[in-house]
């Protein structure tokens, strides 16, 4: 047999040993010990952990503030239209030409303004931003949310 032939089948063995070797290392080495159970530390010791209800420092649920109401969306301002749990409110709104009116989105996903008649249309617009147009001739103007579909409103613009 070659020189060369043997240092092959030399490797071969040794490669073929590994993984044995590699489970009596294994097997050889002391158990960790597992007193306690695992735990999981986010960081948030201030209050729940966000977006794990009733986890945190305190292992208590959140609670709502005595005066904390839930309601629909309810316009600002007469010339305001807030988006709130995907509604527009209000749903239809009537201004004379000439008035600039603001959608502020009160939301927290990201919502749009377009015109049905490509009349105006809004970049998205994050939580608290606002779209403000001014409407320059009479006419009602029909809008949708272009990212949600469903969501519908009017601008009617009297002389």
């Amino acid at each position: 047999m070659t020189p060369a032939r043997t240092g092959a089948r030399l490797a071969a063995a040794v490669l073929a040993g590994m993984p044995t070797l590699l489970f009596v290392t294994a097997c050889g080495s002391p158990a960790p010990a597992h007193d306690t159970a695992p735990t999981i530390d986010f960081h948030q010791h201030d209050g729940p952990t966000p977006g794990f209800p009733g986890h945190g420092a305190s292992g208590a649920a959140p609670t709502a503030a005595a005066n904390t109401t839930v309601s629909t969306a309810v316009a600002t301002t007469p010339n305001t239209v807030d988006i709130q749990n995907f509604v527009f409110a209000p749903a239809k709104l009537t201004v004379p030409v000439g008035t600039a009116v603001t959608w502020i989105n009160k939301d927290e996903e990201p919502h749009t303004v377009a015109a049905n008649n490509a009349g105006f249309r809004s970049p998205g617009m994050g939580h608290d931003a606002t779209f403000t147009f001014v409407f320059t001739a009479p006419g009602t103007f029909d809008y949708i949310c272009t990212i949600h579909p469903f969501m519908h409103g009017t601008v009617e613009v009297t002389k």
